[in-house]
């Protein structure tokens, strides 16, 4: 069975719209079970109702027409049940509901299996047999399997109709929602540019061309270098493959004659589809035939097909490179965004960055968050390649993006970036001022920093310090390890930018989401894996040489802290204070005369928080890394669509354990400090103030909402409100209490401008 379910799910994916999609389920789901009618039926989310969308064996007729409520028939029921029905005689059944028009009293057993994803009950997919017999456990499992298989697909294929202005039946829509995790805070209105990947026949879109002689020539002159290469390839290898083997070069260049697949991408593009799109279609075709066939010697040549496809596809991108035209207010879009794609769009276009894969945390992220872009990455769902040209919304606050946005969204939301333009610009006035509460109560407000852009913000910000030195992004932006001299370089750069204010700077912190090209970490489960301190003990040599550097860095001005990540036990810190120490004992017998810096623990592992007291006698300062520790106590990976909505720094378990951490460290006498997208909500900045935090380091894009929300409240208010909030066991009603209170306190402009826009 699991070759038939590939075959079908294969064939699916190829289908054009939603339409085919599931006219392709009901034929395949037939024939494969052998059943007399196959039929899926779809939740419509404006009337709540399950609508027939296709049949192979009911009356087509019926298509569109037939439709019942969550609450009636036996298609209700599966669905609100979320779980398989299997009847022998379905009439018998009180929830059984009889409609004359598509000829189903012919059917006695009735089969159906909800069609779920992420969560949401998307329809119903339904067997039916004239006998009256009850489906097999094999029978009843392969629809189950089926349905969980074709619920991404459905849901692909919904959001492809979607973002084109259709709805399930064909009906115009205002816009489409796609969500993801929030890659850089803010909100953006513009036009989606899409850089596709280089040669992925599968994601170019369709496009109408005006002028379809040029395209033609366009496509001759990619025909014609694919050609040369062939020949120029089987030149090359002619001593080295036998004669049979060099034939496959002859094949290729056949398949490129106008009788083959030259012939037939020309007469597509004639009909004014874009050379790019008449490729795909050709090809996809032409690739979807030979798979379905049973000779594996047939269907080994769909690879053929294919390398032909990318190497057209190559040529005709190129062909096209040049001539990318940004509009004003691009919003960037991509499977996979890079650092360079960031850098091609002309200064002042760019307003917002959308990526299908990707992580908060990934290189682009850090790079939006620098240059106060906003961002949502891992949009899974999103067709991305079917969105260029359409205008978009992107709110980065809740890692949301919005396609055909309606008049009324686009208004909601510029009016959020007018609002956040203003904000700004009243809050340059408070940089020169202290951070200080009502009540006299002084929290200094430090920057998270990576890149040398970083610096300038951050001194335009007014901060303090710096929380968090990122020393892996030099690291990751290099083509081999930095040498000692290179990272010296970099290190004093940003001691020199600050001085005389204090720079942590946090050893090289590599696994996980943050991998080096030059250094790849591959495992099951890199977040519970090799990162962080383990990577760097079990490496003293990359350790040493980065501790050196940054004690040279400091000659002179004296205001480095270096902080150790993913420290989970003494031992491990031991270990670590041992190589420092002997980096020091080697820089001073060079002759050059430092200080030891105060040396600093990461809490960002829950046993960590247990241990704290024990850390903090070894140390000078702790700072807690709320995103690691939010996500490992939590067990949420944080940079997973999937299941973002459960990561929450304001969860129970969360601030009680904060609270633990600043309780153990003032018990010994040390200072604690906390980085992370926490440190930088104004709301939940009131509250780790509360809790006793001695500094708070976040991006520099915050940190102005920040300082004006404390200097506008008392830490007397923030402590009474803390109380209140720690005796809530719900995230939810945690962070409703929060923003209700602090809105009640007139305090509302700084907490997340687009909260109150309804999607």
């Amino acid at each position: 069975m699991l070759g038939t379910l590939r075959r079908i799910v294969q064939e699916v994916n190829a289908a054009k719209d939603l339409k085919a999609a599931l006219t392709i389920i009901v034929q395949r789901v037939k024939e494969a079970m052998g059943s007399h009618v196959c039929s899926v039926y779809l939740l419509d989310p404006e009337t709540n109702r399950f609508v027939l969308m296709a049949t192979d064996g009911l009356n087509k007729r019926s298509i569109g027409k037939v439709s019942m409520a969550a609450n009636e028939g036996l298609v209700g029921l599966v669905g609100t049940r979320e779980e398989p029905l299997n009847l022998q005689n379905a009439a018998d059944h009180p929830r059984y509901r009889y409609f004359a028009e598509t000829g189903e009293e012919r059917y006695a057993s009735f089969l159906g299996a909800p069609i779920i994803h992420h969560r949401r009950v998307m329809g119903v997919l339904v067997i039916q047999q004239k006998e009256n017999r009850q489906f097999d456990e094999g029978e009843e499992a392969f629809l189950v399997t089926m349905s969980a298989q074709l619920a991404g697909v459905i849901a692909h294929a919904e959001a492809t109709g979607s973002i084109r202005g259709l709805g399930k039946q064909g009906k115009g829509v205002q816009e489409a929602r796609f969500v993801g995790v929030q890659g850089s805070s803010g909100v953006a209105v513009g036009t989606a540019l899409v850089r596709l990947p280089p040669a992925d026949l599968e994601v170019v879109p369709d496009k109408q061309i005006a002028d379809i002689d040029a395209e033609q020539a366009l496509f001759q002159v990619a025909l014609e270098a694919v050609r040369a290469d062939m020949r120029a390839l089987s030149s090359k290898l002619a001593t080295q493959l036998r004669p049979e083997e060099l034939a496959l070069f002859d094949v290729y260049l056949m398949m490129l004659e106008d009788a083959a697949l030259a012939g037939e991408i020309t007469r597509v593009i004639a009909t004014g589809q874009w050379a790019q799109g008449a490729l795909r279609q050709v090809v996809s075709e032409h690739v979807k035939r030979f798979e379905l066939m049973d000779d594996a010697y047939l269907r080994e040549r769909a690879s053929d097909v294919k390398d032909l496809g990318r190497r057209l596809l190559a040529y005709l991108q190129e062909a096209r490179e040049e001539a990318r035209v940004y509009p004003d207010n691009t919003i960037l879009v991509s499977e996979e965004l890079t650092p360079a794609m960031l850098g091609e769009v002309p200064e002042g276009k760019l307003v917002g960055l959308v990526s299908v894969l990707g992580s908060g945390n990934s290189h682009v992220a850090i790079f939006a968050r620098a240059m106060g872009i906003p961002t949502v990455m891992g949009v899974v769902d999103l067709p991305y390649s079917k969105i260029d040209g359409i205008q978009l919304v992107v709110d980065g606050y809740h890692g949301e993006v919005f396609t055909n946005p309606s008049a009324d969204l686009c208004a909601q939301y510029r009016a959020v970036v007018e609002e956040e333009r203003q904000l700004f610009k009243g809050l340059e006035a408070l940089r020169s001022l202290p951070c200080e509460t009502l009540d006299g109560h002084r929290m200094p407000l430090w920057v998270n920093t990576g890149l040398l852009a970083d610096v300038a913000r951050a001194q335009e910000r007014g901060a303090e310090g710096v929380g968090l030195y990122r020393s892996e992004v030099p690291f990751m932006m290099n083509e081999r390890f930095p040498s000692e001299k290179e990272q010296l370089k970099i290190y004093r750069e940003q001691l020199l930018a600050f001085h005389p204010l204090p720079v942590t700077m946090r050893s090289l912190d590599i696994g996980g989401d943050k991998a080096l090209p030059y250094f790849p970490i591959k495992e099951e489960n890199p977040f519970l894996g090799w990162r962080g301190i383990r990577v760097t003990l079990d490496h003293p040599e990359i350790f040493l040489v980065q501790t050196r550097a940054m004690l040279k860095a400091s000659e002179g001005l004296n205001n480095l802290r270096i902080l150790l990540p993913m420290i989970s036990g003494t031992h491990e810190l031991e270990e670590a204070l041992h190589l420092i120490h002997r980096a020091w004992g080697e820089v001073r017998d060079e002759g050059v005369d430092i200080p030891l810096p105060p040396i600093g623990v990461m809490i960002e592992v829950p046993a960590a928080v247990y241990q704290v007291r024990e850390l903090a006698r070894q140390v000078d300062f702790l700072s807690v890394g709320s995103n690691d520790l939010t996500q490992y106590l939590l067990a949420v990976d944080r940079n997973n669509p999937r299941v973002a909505d459960l990561y929450d720094f304001l969860h129970p378990a969360v601030l009680h354990a904060l609270k633990l951490v600043v309780d153990g460290a003032h018990a010994e006498g040390k200072p604690v400090s906390i980085c992370g997208e926490m440190a930088g909500d104004p709301s939940a900045a009131v509250l780790l103030m509360a809790l006793g935090f001695d500094s708070l380091s976040m991006n520099a894009t915050n940190l102005p909402k920040v300082k004006w929300l404390l200097r506008q409240i008392s830490l007397s208010k923030a402590r009474e409100l803390l109380a209140q909030i720690m005796r809530i066991d719900n995230p939810h009603v945690i962070h409703s209490t929060l923003d209700l209170t602090l809105r009640n306190l007139g305090l509302g402009r700084v907490i997340n401008p687009a909260a109150t826009i309804q999607s």
